[in-house]
């Protein structure tokens, strides 16, 4: 079978990611003298790794965060925000306990950078997270948080 039937075929059952990895993997395989399940393996692993990354690209999309920030980007000297305890709360450990996370502080203060960055670490983790205005949470709800964080289920 010619390579580009087998990348027609790899498109038509929607395996991006062994199609974007297979002129790396199996000429460096062949080349190598690599066994097939070696290559196979490979090409799987490279598979599981782009369903991984489409999956965070998704929830990064519906939890509709008004910004890219990241808790790496958030400058902690000169603050009194515990930087331990950020980064601890960014791992997404609260999560498994049912914790909530309420972030304090006035204008400017930095608690949307940390909720974003919180969030999209949780997110990369398995978590899915939702973002949503004051003026919708005020209208919908009395109770309704501006930043919404919770595990992925079981089942997905």
């Amino acid at each position: 079978m010619e390579r580009h039937e087998i990348l027609d075929m790899l498109g038509t059952l929607q395996l991006s990611g062994v199609r974007a990895a297979y002129d790396e993997i199996v000429p460096t395989g062949v080349k190598r003298q690599h066994s097939f399940e070696r290559i196979l393996g490979a090409l799987l692993k490279a598979e599981i790794a782009e369903k991984h990354a489409r999956s965070i690209r998704y929830q990064m999309g519906i939890a509709k965060l008004p910004l890219a920030k990241e808790i790496e980007e958030f400058v902690f000297k000169g603050t009194p925000i515990n930087a331990e305890l950020v980064r601890d709360l960014a791992t997404g450990g609260f999560l498994e306990h049912q914790r909530n996370v309420v972030l304090i502080g006035g204008t400017g203060s930095g608690k949307s950078h940390l909720a974003i960055g919180i969030a999209r670490n949780c997110i990369r983790g398995g978590a899915k997270a939702a973002t949503s205005t004051s003026s919708t949470w005020s209208t919908n709800s009395k109770r309704k948080p501006n930043l919404a964080v919770r595990g992925a289920s079981p089942t997905g």
